[in-house]
């Protein structure tokens, strides 16, 4: 069977500016949220900027930008997924005029994939909220954020309009649920919350997505916006109806916030659990009427699926991307006990396109393992990473099932940490999901010389040939 794509696949990969820039307090940066982390988010954040935190160096994409872009370009990535860090635009969050030499900065990445005709596709807000933003504001509690970040998100789109027709306006946005701070610059601790603060705190978010889409609109009829949030498929354990319902509670989780962005309007599942736990947003008409600016397509990360039983003390626990479930005793699992399975993420193209009927892009997907860099090249390449391969041709082969069997349309892939970078999860470099290897350790030491894996020349053709030849 030939894998062909549709013509116009847009075959990629994807970073985030805080795994992988470095510069953290270079060209008038200030702080966000990710250098208070060093310890991924298994720790409590601290008022410092610890020393030993691998982020503040990322793998220094911020002064080897030219020679990165130049690899994907050789791989013939299509497009490419990165961030732009808002601490580089507006240092504190709040300022009134943006910082020149960060949009300077973005001017020359941008540049440099237009150079090689990569499309680019820009994250507006990936786990990154401006430290000053997070303490004085406690983050998206604040109703004073939209805002600031309207008005980070419009010099964006004046600056860099005609040269970035896709953008994402937060990444994972139900990552909120789990891990506030993370996932929302919140600076109260995750305990003190109440379910008020969090429904309160979602729809601040959707409120300013909702206003970008509109004015990412209105600045070029030509930009598409969509919302991104964390992708799982949601299995019941069993076939018990408690267990089956189980799943579907979770699955309305996190659909929530798609379901809003890509709707409109406040499901009734939800507004039946406001009703229940007594919450009362602040909002007006207006704003609801904004919601209404909805997004033009819906992307999401893809790592692995999870099992839900009503009573999970039954079953051995899970581990998992941010959220965790039970064990599924049919997969296999990654060196970090992350189910793999290919086929979960064909079911999810299908729930997410049959509940939306918009366009579909995958923007992560990947698998962490421990690289070893090996002293001569095989062909040209210093990794024999075959288990990323087989890992990612099986996913791919069930994209395109979704796409050409089950009619699903799939904007395009762009393949989680297409060079290695500091894992956010758990802040190390030895979780590495690159086709690229830097040369960067776990303690920050390293030359940072980039090498080939031999996935490197595995996507190249996979992409050359628009999946002919997966296997």
């Amino acid at each position: 069977m030939d894998y062909i794509f549709p013509k116009n696949f847009l075959w990629g990969g994807a970073v985030a500016a805080n795994q992988c820039e470095g510069a953290w307090n270079e060209d008038g940066k200030l702080d966000s949220i990710q250098d208070h982390m060093p310890f991924g988010i298994v720790k409590e954040p601290t008022e410092n900027v610890p020393k030993e935190n691998l982020k503040l160096k990322g793998i220094d994409f911020y002064h080897h930008y030219k020679e990165d872009i130049a690899l994907f370009a050789q791989m013939g990535f299509k497009i490419f997924r990165f961030s732009i860090a808002w601490s580089r635009i507006f240092p504190r969050g709040d300022e009134e005029f943006p910082n020149e030499k960060g949009l300077s900065f973005y001017d020359q990445v941008i540049d440099e994939c237009l150079k090689y005709n990569i499309e680019p596709m820009v994250t507006i807000s990936h786990y990154e909220t401006p430290f000053y933003l997070s303490k004085k504001y406690d983050g998206w509690k604040s109703h004073e954020m939209i805002e600031f970040y309207v008005r980070y998100a419009k010099v964006l789109l004046n600056r860099y309009k005609g040269k970035v027709r896709y953008w994402i306006t937060f990444n994972e946005m139900n990552s909120l649920w789990n891990f506030p701070l993370m996932g929302a610059g919140i600076w109260t601790p995750s305990s003190q919350l109440s379910k008020q603060d969090l429904y309160q705190t979602a729809h601040h978010e959707f409120i300013a997505s909702s206003k970008v889409v509109k004015l990412a609109h209105e600045i070029d009829p030509s930009n598409k916006v969509g919302c991104m949030i964390l992708g799982l498929a949601n299995y019941p354990r069993t076939a018990n109806p408690d267990d089956v319902m189980a799943a579907l509670n979770e699955d309305h989780r996190g659909l929530f916030f798609a379901d809003v962005l890509m709707r409109g309007y406040y499901p009734s599942y939800a507004l039946k659990e406001m009703k229940r736990y007594k919450i009362e947003l602040k909002t007006s008409k207006e704003e609801l009427e904004t919601l209404k600016n909805t997004c033009d397509f819906l992307s999401f990360s893809y790592y692995m699926s999870k099992c839900i039983a009503k009573d999970a003390s039954l079953y051995e626990e899970g581990k998992g991307n941010l959220t965790t479930g039970v064990k599924n005793p049919y997969l296999k699992e990654s060196e970090w006990g992350w189910a793999i399975d290919p086929q979960g993420l064909r079911y999810l193209l299908n729930t997410y396109y049959e509940r939306y009927q918009k366009p579909l892009f995958i923007v992560e997907n990947g698998l962490g393992a421990k690289d070893v860099l090996m002293e001569e090249s095989v062909n040209g390449w210093y990794v024999d990473d075959i288990y990323r391969i087989n890992y990612l041709n099986d996913h791919l082969k069930e994209v395109w099932k979704a796409i050409e069997i089950d009619g699903v349309d799939c904007l395009g892939y762009t393949a989680w940490g297409c060079i290695d970078l500091v894992s956010a999860s758990t802040a190390q470099m030895s979780k590495r999901y690159g086709f690229i290897y830097v040369d960067r350790n776990d303690d920050g030491s390293g030359t940072l010389k980039r090498y080939k894996k031999r996935s490197f020349f595995w996507y190249k053709d996979i992409i050359s040939s628009n999946g002919k030849l997966l296997k």
